[in-house]
């Protein structure tokens, strides 16, 4: 894989391919139309993105896919193989008849052939049916991770992902996950940001090779789970300003210095560019400092059961 854009980029270690991802990609879990996720995506790969994040439940697979082939029409990429493509299993799919299917419904959404990297999105299973959302209690079936996972990996043996991973998972469940993998999760997905920092899951999936995919590194503000407790924090100003940045600059610039790969979602276009802008800077001690003292507040405290209390198995 080569990337024709400016944005840094790491290697994958566990798998055998040297797959490596791009530091910063556009989020598309917006729930906007599909016609501005067409065109978001679109404006992200003319600034220079070229990892783009999506999942079954986002309804933004097809849009996503649209304008996959509409940049190749216009010559915005060369190939297909510059972009980095993330999809997830969804939990009413975390079953391990239906993974491989969801995953061929995703490629079908994308118009694609393979996945960069498929993840398995919540280490939830939701039984089928009408199910309002966040889930009760009933709908929640038993998760048989290890059959999950042997068809991911199939899902990997057969080319339909280069990469597989997971995402909102513990260290207590990244510890059971390794002890039966024979491909082990290249990637975790989880909520990440100046204001909530997860030190001890960052030290694990480092010590593991596991990559880290921050989601919410800026908050989630808008959203049913929203928050502005990171563009709204004084310290984090603070720097910003020191710095001549802006608070979501200094967010990313965090993350990347911890060497953390980050999902952002902008569609404005403005904000798009400047997110990218993090390169050519660093923070002082100081600043480390002050992050260090920043009030930590988990957003997604349940994911999509609110009732399940054991879901991160009391690591925060």
């Amino acid at each position: 894989m080569s990337f024709s854009s400016n944005i840094p980029h790491v290697v994958l270690r566990s798998t055998s391919n040297q797959h490596k991802i791009p530091v910063i990609g556009l989020g598309t879990a917006a729930f906007t139309f599909p016609a501005d996720t067409k065109v978001a995506v679109l404006e992200a790969i003319k600034a220079g993105y070229r990892h783009i994040d999506t999942g079954s439940v986002y309804g933004s697979e097809q849009p996503v896919g649209e304008a996959i082939v509409e940049a190749l029409q216009l010559g915005l990429i060369g190939s297909r193989d510059e972009l980095f493509i993330t999809s997830k299993l969804w939990c009413t799919d975390n079953f391990p008849h239906l993974v491989i299917p969801a995953l061929q419904k995703t490629l079908q959404s994308l118009r694609l052939e393979y996945l960069d990297l498929y993840l398995v999105h919540w280490p939830i299973a939701v039984k089928p049916g009408n199910w309002e959302f966040p889930y009760p209690e009933e709908a929640i079936d038993t998760f048989d991770m290890e059959g999950v996972w042997k068809e991911m990996e199939e899902c990997q043996k057969l080319g339909l992902a280069k990469c597989i991973g997971v995402s909102n998972f513990s260290c207590k469940k990244l510890e059971k996950l390794l002890s039966f993998a024979t491909i082990p999760p290249s990637v975790n997905q989880v909520e990440m940001n100046p204001t909530w920092q997860q030190k001890e899951l960052r030290e694990y999936c480092k010590n593991k090779g596991i990559i880290i995919t921050a989601y919410s590194p800026l908050g989630a503000s808008g959203t049913y789970w929203g928050s502005n407790n990171v563009l709204d924090n004084e310290l984090l100003k603070e720097i910003a300003e020191a710095h001549g940045k802006s608070v979501a600059q200094v967010s990313l610039r965090w993350l990347y210095e911890l060497g953390i790969t980050i999902a952002v979602k902008s569609y404005n276009e403005e904000r798009m560019k400047q997110n990218l802008k993090i390169f050519d800077w660093s923070f002082t001690k100081d600043d480390y400092e002050k992050i260090d003292r920043v009030k930590q507040h988990k957003l997604m405290s349940n994911g999509p059961a609110k009732f399940i209390v054991d879901l991160w198995d009391g690591e925060y």
